[in-house]
């Protein structure tokens, strides 16, 4: 199986590209670390007092998304979708069968933490590069709609993710013989996929 990582800070387009890959090639399924977060009181109360909780490790539920990957990494199937509510910090589980999946693309700011984990050596990393206010625009949008901010809020979380992601994680987890890619605005989705499927 095909296995593509695609990375980058909030509000790059990591989940438009994804499903602009899946939309011309239907035999992949997307894998969105957005929705492995951890649940329970422990986590409400921690994404109340600490700042950046969302963007940190401390959130990320690797346990359930490493189960998850490598069933369908093992099999080529997946038995059910999972979407994080923000607003009542739960996991909701949609039963949904899908068979014969030749490629996964996992995306997510934690992407690139998951990959430096893995035993897989051949995969394909794309890191998408864009201007930090583009970013900021589409995330305050986002989170205003979505998970219930307030737009002063929603600026400030957001330059805290920003840094966070910067900090945090150098190119040192990508492999020797992986195929990196970075993707930037001008990146032609058609040019993206002769790279990824020929």
């Amino acid at each position: 199986m095909k296995l593509i990582f695609i990375s980058g800070p909030s509000g790059s387009g990591k989940t438009t590209l994804s499903n602009q890959i899946i939309k011309k090639n239907k035999n992949g399924i997307v894998l969105s670390t957005d929705n492995y977060y951890k649940t329970g009181l422990i986590s409400k109360l921690l994404s109340k007092f600490v700042e950046g909780f969302f963007d940190k490790s401390m959130s990320f539920n690797n346990k359930l998304f490493k189960k998850d990957f490598e069933f369908i990494y093992e099999n080529g199937i997946s038995v059910r979708d999972r979407f994080y509510n923000f607003e009542k910090k739960i996991v909701q589980n949609i039963l949904n069968k899908t068979n014969n999946i030749s490629f996964l693309i996992v995306e997510g700011i934690f992407a690139k933490e998951f990959c430096s984990t893995i035993n897989i050596k051949d995969y394909y990393f794309l890191e998408i590069k864009t201007k930090k206010n583009e970013c900021m625009k589409r995330v305050v949008q986002r989170d205003m709609k979505e998970r219930g901010k307030d737009k002063k809020q929603a600026e400030n979380d957001f330059l805290k993710s920003w840094d966070i992601y910067y900090e945090k994680w150098e190119p040192n987890c990508i492999k020797n013989n992986t195929n990196r890619l970075i993707i930037e605005k001008k990146s032609d989705i058609d040019n993206i996929m002769k790279k990824l499927f020929n």
